[in-house]
């Protein structure tokens, strides 16, 4: 999983040299251990610190097949999830991706996501640069991030 998040790492800086900067944090973030094989979801917070409005518009990752933006929400009772196009996020807005809100679906995972280790995310904006995000693999959001300035 090392050699994974190194490549995403690498993949979004060369990307990020041709995008506008600004100041999004994106933090917390975390996904439940899962098998190889299954589906699995991203939780974090993201920070919008700029005074310009953006959109978070897609993720990727090699880690899934397939990389989703959901939002799940009761009606009439039932859970539903579906996929949503992009999300806005406004001037200093915060927006929790959370069980039973927002994540970001991972479909068909290549490799067991182990409790403690950690996989690579990328996130794609309408304005700002992509952004590298590692995710923690946990049982639950983790209370503060691993290590100071992660995910800026």
């Amino acid at each position: 999983m090392k050699k994974v998040f190194i490549l995403i790492v690498v993949f979004a800086f060369s990307m990020g040299a041709c995008n506008t900067s600004g100041d999004i944090e994106v933090h917390q973030s975390w996904a439940r251990p899962t098998m190889q094989g299954q589906n699995a979801a991203v939780y974090f917070t993201i920070h919008n610190h700029s005074t310009s409005d953006d959109e978070l518009v897609g993720a990727s990752s090699p880690v899934a097949d397939v990389i989703e933006i959901h939002e799940s929400k009761m009606t009439n009772d039932i859970m539903q999830m579906n996929r949503v196009e992009t999300i806005s996020l406004g001037a200093d807005e915060e927006i929790i991706f959370q069980p039973g809100g927002y994540h970001i679906m991972l479909i068909n995972i290549k490799e067991e996501f182990v409790l403690g280790e950690h996989i690579g995310l990328v996130l794609h904006f309408k304005n700002h640069e992509d952004m590298v995000v590692e995710v923690h693999i946990e049982n639950s959001m983790p209370a503060e991030d691993h290590e100071e300035g992660e995910n800026h």
